[in-house]
């Protein structure tokens, strides 16, 4: 809690505009025990607080200006977040009260625990570090509290694995998230560390399949995206998460050979043309699907499934790749021309379709 009263004391005086010598004089103390008072060089007597809450029109709590935290559990977790979230170092002590307060409580432990690897990964300080480590252990032993459904031992495996990075144990770090990687889930942390000790070869194989997962939950987020853009008319901005994802995965070719994200691609450059054309840029449109078209008639001539094929990424034992959007990426553009659900735009895809098919024949 925090007290107020040389602020209250200034301000109340001000309110009524009197002088230091006029309250000193109502009060019947010296002009200097008010100056003290208002510099925070003394505190008056409770009778003296008592009898200026009386002659303001107040009461003591008011004047006092005390603010009680709420330190119920909730708010205690959700305080110690914005400390971490500020970087606020009295952020520390706050945890160190919360720990003593709620000594079993999952979710004061769990924030302290980050509190604790976050200054100290920051500022490499050791004893922050093995503060952090033991309290997730702890948390491990408490975890049938846990609530939050992104939290789960693997994560908190995770957190201590972070923390033995911090603390130079790199080796041991590889060695726990390799022994808790349930689907993949460390892989990109594990090849980066595995880089850092110059084992280059062994990491590899963890980085591409890091590559690999990353690209799917990116083609997932770009389509999640384009449903609330497209539902919203805002036209620039799927146009503009669009642009990245195919600049992204035509980055990912090797020269002159197809591979499996030419197939996604095709359609994902069939709606940015949608996007073009809504936004009235119909000849951007018109380039947009020939090159969805070009690529989609690539795919489709010589289709691969093989991951191997898309740059950066290696054979990844047990993978393979299948959709529900369509047998051909020439299917993949048309069920997506179709959901733009535009007779025109339609029209303008069956006029790039029929003239392929007219320089075919």
């Amino acid at each position: 809690m925090e007290m107020k009263l040389a602020e209250n004391i200034r301000r109340f005086r001000k309110e009524r505009k009197l002088t230091q010598e006029q309250l000193s004089e109502a009060l019947g103390v010296t002009p200097g025990a008010v100056y003290k008072w208002e510099a925070k060089l003394s505190v008056p007597e409770l009778n003296l607080i008592m009898e200026m809450a009386d002659f303001f029109d107040t009461s003591v709590d008011v004047l006092l200006g005390y603010e009680m935290k709420d330190n119920r559990l909730e708010m205690t977790v959700k305080r110690l977040q914005e400390y971490r979230r500020e970087k606020d170092p009295e952020g520390l002590a706050e945890a160190e009260k919360a720990l003593k307060k709620y000594p079993n409580s999952f979710a004061v432990i769990q924030e302290c625990a980050q509190m604790f690897a976050c200054f100290g990964c920051e500022i490499h300080h050791r004893d922050h570090l093995l503060r952090a480590l033991g309290l997730l252990e702890k948390c491990r032993l408490l975890l049938e509290q846990n609530t939050d459904p992104r939290i789960s031992e693997q994560t908190l495996f995770g957190e201590m694995a972070t923390v033995y990075l911090g603390l130079d144990e790199t080796d041991k770090a590889i060695e726990l998230m390799k022994a808790h990687n349930s689907g993949g889930m460390f892989n990109h942390r594990i090849g980066f560390s595995l880089t850092q000790k110059e084992k280059t070869e062994e990491a590899v194989p963890f980085l591409s399949e890091a590559l690999a997962n990353m690209v799917i939950e990116l083609i997932y987020i770009i389509l999640g995206y384009i449903n609330v853009f497209f539902e919203r008319k805002d036209y620039a901005s799927a146009e503009a998460i669009l642009r990245c994802g195919t600049t992204f995965l035509l980055g990912l070719r090797k020269e002159g050979r197809a591979n499996y994200l030419d197939k996604i691609n095709s359609g994902l450059l069939a709606a940015l043309a949608g996007a073009q054309f809504l936004s009235g840029r119909k000849k951007e449109a018109r380039a947009s699907l020939e090159q969805a078209r070009d690529l989609a008639a690539f795919f489709d001539a010589s289709p691969s499934y093989d991951e191997s094929d898309i740059r950066f990424i290696t054979r990844i034992e047990g993978a393979g790749a299948y959709d529900d959007i369509g047998a051909t990426a020439l299917d993949v553009v048309n069920k997506v021309v179709s959901g733009v659900e535009n007779e025109s735009f339609a029209a303008l895809w069956e006029s790039i379709r029929n003239k392929e098919k007219e320089s075919n024949e």
